[in-house]
């Protein structure tokens, strides 16, 4: 049996993660966007303090205007409206899923995961005109799910999988590397104006 989830276990078990994960279901009014870019959680709370947040939220205000888009957390945390971010539980955790091995842990958050992005993709089918995803790993696997189960597309899923293959390195702890690489964020930008002109 397993022990009751505290906020340093895995938060995809944990009560109040489902339950603010329901209220952004069934009572959050996400204002239309012309794009949506969802990013994966990060180690640090609120996630636009954490390095890697700031990164892609530089290049966010780089290339896309204010107001025309609205950046979407997804993880261990559920599926988080960036605005939402202080919200409790969500600034309230600390996870790295990246450092976990046991299947069964891995196997439930893709299952939790999909199903929560899926249910998001689903609410939200009809406010975005553009969706952008940056992410790689289980976030990717879950997104991909997600996608198909919803039938609401993704315009484009970054990094590419060439990419990634380039600088996949089977001997590092994290073979896929950061979305913090030059790489990724280069594309990241790329991919970004593309959004932008079409």
């Amino acid at each position: 049996m397993r022990a009751t989830p505290g906020l340093l276990d895995p938060p995809f078990y944990n009560p109040a993660f489902e339950e603010a994960f329901r209220w952004v279901i069934e009572d959050y009014r996400p204002e239309p966007r012309r794009l949506a870019v969802f990013i994966p959680c990060a180690v640090r709370k609120p996630y636009s303090a954490s390095p890697s947040h700031r990164l892609f939220r530089r290049i966010f205000d780089e290339v896309l205007d204010p107001g025309t888009y609205q950046v979407v957390i997804f993880g261990t945390c559920g599926v988080v409206p960036a605005e939402l971010e202080l919200m409790y539980p969500f600034a309230h955790y600390h996870y790295m899923l990246g450092n976990v091995h046991e299947p069964a842990i891995r196997r439930d958050f893709l299952e939790i995961e999909t199903y929560r992005l899926t249910r998001f993709l689903e609410k939200t089918r009809g406010h975005y005109v553009r969706r952008v995803a940056y992410c790689i790993g289980l976030f990717r696997e879950a997104l991909i799910r997600a996608v198909e189960r919803s039938g609401v597309e993704m315009d484009l899923i970054l990094p590419t999988d060439p990419v990634i293959q380039q600088v996949f390195d089977p001997d590092c702890p994290f073979p896929e590397g950061s979305l913090s690489r030059a790489e990724y964020l280069q594309e990241l930008r790329a991919g970004l104006e593309d959004q932008v002109r079409s």
